[in-house]
């Protein structure tokens, strides 16, 4: 009787334990995220993977994440993937969607720095102060905002070193702002997306393009592009965003909200531009091992630049007080010395 008893009471504890088990599962928070690189990018494997395991810990496992297998939209979709909650959580660029997100043009003109950790620190702290109220943002959480530490430009022949060097020159390009800029001065700018740079340059289609130098290795394009030409402070960046569906960050408890916060905002975005910064710097070590030729612009090259920059932010002004942005030179200064006192710890 004592043996069956205490068989019987064995077995109602591992019954008990295993169905307190089964209904914390089905009461965890199952979080879905698109993403539009393959598994095999540092940005899945050192980010996203990263971000998901912090908030199964952070949370005690009550929230997961799970990277879909494929995206559920093309890349400039992916805001919308989010505010619309078809996915949970997505990443993109915010260049995709210029006209939504004119207020942060300014961090992807010209000058906007070449430390993608400091930079993206200093766009998370100018998003919170400045822009986290502006409309252009509603229906999301944002968990992170990055930059990817200064584009260059690169060409498949010649080394570019002065004005008169990129003067009717081909260059692919991604963005507005870069086909302002390459317009400005004096090339022909070809809107295509990196993935297909390769294909372009060894057809003859571009002579050059503009990636940051990690990006040159990691779309494997040492071979069709051997001249990089570097300006100290950039020649143009990008602006990219984590975000989730505002309603979803809603119903989650209190509890998780607190515990997913401290895992995201400035230390996220800080991890995203060390990503960054860590890729530009065995990148340029490979080109350089590999004898391809790396140059600074010339002062004549970087003067003009200047001069397209303040033409560029003089016209940005108005367009994001039209956007909602009370004033537009003050964010600007804001990110300026932010990133400044970072990039110099």
């Amino acid at each position: 009787m004592i043996t069956f008893t205490k068989t019987f009471l064995n077995g109602a504890v591992a019954a008990a334990a295993m169905m307190a088990g089964t209904l914390q599962m089905a009461s965890a928070d199952v979080l879905t995220m698109s993403s539009w690189v393959p598994p095999t990018h540092f940005i899945h494997t050192d980010f996203l993977v990263p971000l998901t395991e912090k908030i199964a810990e952070a949370t005690e496992g009550r929230v997961t994440v799970t990277i879909l297998p494929a995206p559920l939209a093309s890349p400039p979709q992916h805001w919308e993937l989010a505010r619309t909650g078809v996915a949970d959580i997505t990443w993109g660029n915010f260049t995709y969607e210029p006209e939504r997100f004119v207020s942060m043009w300014f961090a992807e003109f010209p000058n906007a720095g070449t430390k993608a950790e400091a930079q993206s620190r200093a766009l998370w702290q100018t998003y919170e102060q400045f822009l986290a109220d502006n409309s252009a943002f509603d229906g999301v959480k944002m968990l992170a905002v990055g930059m990817f530490g200064g584009g260059q430009l690169h060409h498949g022949a010649k080394a570019v070193t002065s004005p008169a060097d990129i003067a009717n020159q081909k260059f692919r390009m991604g963005g507005p702002i870069q086909e302002k800029l390459l317009t400005a001065l004096g090339s022909v700018p070809v809107a295509a997306p990196a993935t297909k740079a390769y294909e372009m340059l060894e057809s003859g289609v571009v002579d050059g393009s503009l990636h940051t130098m990690e990006s040159v290795v990691n779309f494997r394009l040492e071979d069709v592009l051997k001249h990089h030409t570097v300006f100290p402070n950039g020649l143009y960046d990008a602006t990219f965003f984590v975000a989730m569906n505002g309603a979803r960050w809603d119903g989650l408890s209190d509890a998780d909200k607190t515990a997913i916060e401290g895992v995201i905002g400035e230390g996220l975005s800080a991890a995203w531009g060390k990503n960054f910064d860590d890729q530009s710097v065995a990148a340029v070590e490979k080109l350089t091992a590999s004898g391809h030729e790396v140059v600074e612009a010339s002062p004549e090259l970087i003067a003009e630049v200047d001069r397209i920059y303040g033409a560029m932010v003089a016209d940005w002004i108005e367009a994001a007080k039209g956007a909602g942005v009370s004033d537009p030179q003050a964010m600007l200064d804001f990110y300026k010395e932010t990133y400044n006192s970072l990039a110099g710890e």
